[in-house]
């Protein structure tokens, strides 16, 4: 198994003190963690895109390029490029220059993104979001593996003869498709045999593997091999203890407060914003989070790994407003103590080959 660390750059008040550090501080500390990913043998790290809500990510190619001028080894992902409210060329343009700064280092998780306000910020019909995904990025894919490329669509002008520039530093970068509820991008990934990479983030386990499951069908369905059909999942946040009991007394308290601070009423009922899972108690023992002892927390990852045959496991350590020291301390120990028993129990060649 791999292992990449996630941050959406929440900026939320913190749940228990109400301290917000400044927007510049919460941007070094972001790209802090990702120099600490290198240094600690992490295989990536990921910011995500977020237009609507308390979150800093509007700009995930800045925050990326300075990543890679930090960063030599590590690779650098999305999570997720809202590509459906983007311009195609200017992902091709943007992300191209980006791989070329980090000299390949560069893959993109595609996805219609989990922030119910960003259609209307961009003037975009929501009821729309599936036909936008599955358009835009299919002239993405287009822009990345061909020249001189003549398009026409309902998303965007036509296109005659286009080849964006800068190309990518070593071919078309891969791209993973983020699936949260729905099965749209399950099979858009299947039919083109791209990997598929599930939030597991906030609904129980079997939500997740029934999208899995469906892509996995999928994707031999289309043809492909279905050794081929890699597949990665997130989590609902890290928290480690030195034992279980250690874990809910030490973290029950920020845990809940965070929830009722992220609760979004006018979404109640709507899978994939409001996490089911109130309680630290809920969350430990049924739900996507990673909160207890190194032991407890592997065990988790391989009943995950059961259901979904993942290779890559993405962790988030920023989301309760914790210290650059106390996130660090936190993937410090998961590299130490729980990373090594992964990759022994659930080997992986992805990266590798």
């Amino acid at each position: 198994m791999k292992f990449q660390v996630l941050s959406i750059v929440p900026h939320s008040p913190h749940p228990l003190t109400g301290g917000l550090p400044s927007a510049a501080d919460r941007l070094e500390q972001v790209v802090a963690l990702g120099e600490a990913a290198e240094r600690l043998g992490f295989d990536a790290y990921a910011i995500g895109e977020r237009h609507a809500g308390p979150f800093l990510s509007s700009a995930p190619t800045v925050l990326l390029a300075a990543l890679a001028a930090r960063t030599s080894r590590i690779r650098l992902l999305t999570g997720v490029t809202v590509v459906a409210i983007l311009d195609p060329v200017r992902v091709a343009e943007d992300y191209a220059t980006l791989d070329q700064l980090s000299r390949g280092r560069l893959e993109l998780v595609v996805g219609k993104g989990a922030e119910a306000g960003h259609f209307d910020l961009f003037g975009l019909d929501e009821e729309r979001q599936w036909e936008l995904q599955k358009e835009k990025y299919e002239l993405l894919r287009r822009l990345w593996t061909e020249e001189d490329v003549d398009w026409d669509g309902d998303s965007r002008p036509p296109l005659r003869g286009v080849t964006t520039i800068p190309r990518p530093y070593a071919g078309p970068p891969r791209i993973w498709h983020g699936s949260a509820t729905s099965l749209h991008s399950p099979e858009l990934a299947a039919r083109h045999g791209d990997p598929l990479f599930t939030a597991n983030a906030i609904q129980p386990l079997g939500a997740y593997a029934r999208l899995i499951a469906h892509y996995r069908e999928r994707f031999e369905a289309y043809g492909h091999d279905p050794a081929h059909a890699r597949v990665a999942a997130g989590s609902g946040g890290l928290l480690i203890a030195d034992t279980p009991e250690q874990a809910v007394r030490r973290y029950k308290e920020l845990y809940e407060a965070k929830v009722a601070q992220s609760f979004r009423p006018h979404l109640e009922g709507r899978a994939g914003y409001n996490t089911p899972f109130r309680t630290i108690e809920e969350a430990v023992a049924g739900g996507p989070q990673l909160i207890g002892s190194p032991e407890q927390i592997a065990e988790k990852i391989l009943g995950f790994h059961a259901h979904y045959g993942h290779d890559l496991q993405s962790v988030t350590v920023d989301g309760f407003g914790q210290s650059t020291a106390e996130q660090t301390e936190t993937l410090e120990r998961f590299a130490e103590e729980i990373a090594p028993v992964l990759r022994k129990e659930a080997p992986s060649t992805l990266w590798e080959v």
